[in-house]
């Protein structure tokens, strides 16, 4: 069955919003692929180290995701 892995910075999430996003995934997954299919999904969350993250010319840190996360969209 399907395997679905989610990198995220840690302590960024809380255990609350990371079960929600494991949730809103099976569910997503579901609609796309077949209800029988969301019962049948495996999601993991990998919680990657603050400053172990970047991209361009900068790392991330989990003080500039939760920056991110505050803002509005």
């Amino acid at each position: 069955m399907p395997t679905v892995d989610v990198q995220v910075m840690e302590d960024v999430f809380t255990l609350e919003e990371k079960q929600k996003l494991i949730r809103g995934i099976a569910r997503v997954f579901g609609e796309v692929a077949g209800e029988w299919m969301r019962d049948n999904t495996s999601i993991r969350i990998h919680e990657v180290k603050s400053g172990h993250w970047g991209g361009a010319e900068s790392c991330w840190t989990t003080e500039i995701a939760k920056s991110k996360k505050s803002d509005p969209v």
